[in-house]
């Protein structure tokens, strides 16, 4: 006789298990989460950062008796507000009625993709992002100046003197990472530099090493959320985003519920269509926190990213 999952029976398992499980996954399947510095927990929807906006200078004491002077240093906020991100998947009793099917296991990547791609679209290019989030990582390299098109010639589009690691650089930071879509590999791959040597390498010793472009990583957004019409390429100094988390992954499990649309439409009726659901909720914010650096002179021009933009009607 098969065994019935019940209620007390599900909520045991999917509160301690699943939930760091999917958290977890959604961190490694997102590029963000996984290349972005994580900062301790907040403890309130809004955390302020004092971000360094003006250095501090030195001067040279004139003579024996000369005056040494003073200097001052400033700071700007930079505040990271928590959202809400959620998913209910319905299930029919039915299929928790067969103990031999492990239906977690089948729910728990499609849960993990759908946090990491609305995760990544958001912050990467404000795909239905929150109102109280800052502009996108693309959309504020954009208005940076920080943004190439391709030219025809990816070699110079990347490692010119006015590419996308040039970019970067010219406002204070080294590049140590970059993310582009899948479809960038094949272009990436015939890339040869004056000896003739790939640009584009993984380390063979490792075959779970990352690609490497100029010596840095490339990560390429496997879950849907790269825009190809926005951007070919992001370069930048990872070390300057950052996200927290306000709310670890929760999970619910609802039998008596109604779920409904944006427009109240009713699309189940849990109790009346013997169904149960796992509604699924965390909360977190991000922010690029561009500390001033002896570079720049223009605190707010610089931006530590840059976009490598397609063709014009590509």
């Amino acid at each position: 006789m098969a065994k019935i999952i019940d209620r007390s029976g599900v909520e045991s398992l999917i509160v301690d298990t699943y939930a760091n499980e999917i958290i977890s996954g959604a961190v490694a399947e997102s590029v963000v989460l996984s290349q972005f510095t994580r900062l301790p927990n907040m403890t309130s929807k809004q955390h302020v950062m004092p971000v360094l906006s003006l250095l501090p200078q030195a001067y040279f004491v004139d003579g024996d008796t000369g005056l040494k002077q003073t200097t001052n240093a400033e700071w700007k906020d930079r505040k990271i507000v928590a959202e809400e991100i959620a998913v209910i998947v319905p299930i029919p009793e039915a299929v928790l009625d067969d103990a031999d099917y492990d239906v977690f296991a089948e729910i728990t990547p499609r849960v993990v993709e759908a946090f990491g791609k609305k995760i990544d679209g958001a912050v990467l290019f404000g795909a239905d992002k929150p109102t109280s989030w800052r502009e996108s990582l693309v959309d504020s390299a954009i208005s940076a100046g920080n943004v190439v098109t391709e030219s025809g010639d990816l070699f110079l589009d990347i490692f010119g003197e006015d590419g996308v690691i040039s970019k970067v650089e010219e406002d204070g930071f080294i590049p140590n990472g970059y993310v582009s879509s899948v479809r960038m590999r094949g272009k990436l791959r015939g890339l040869r530099d004056d000896n003739k040597n790939p640009i584009f390498t993984q380390n063979l010793r490792e075959s779970s090493a990352p690609y490497a472009l100029d010596g840095s990583p490339i990560h390429f957004a496997m879950n849907g959320a790269f825009d190809v019409s926005k951007a070919e390429l992001i370069a930048g100094d990872f070390s300057q985003a950052v996200y927290s988390i306000r709310q670890d992954m929760t999970v619910k499990f609802l039998d008596q519920a109604v779920i409904s649309d944006n427009d109240g439409k009713i699309l189940y009726n849990l109790a009346q269509q013997d169904m149960v659901a796992l509604r699924f909720v965390m909360r977190l914010g991000w922010e690029v926190t561009n500390g001033i650096n002896a570079i720049t002179s223009d605190y707010d021009k610089q931006f530590p990213f840059s976009v490598l933009q397609p063709k014009v009607g590509e």
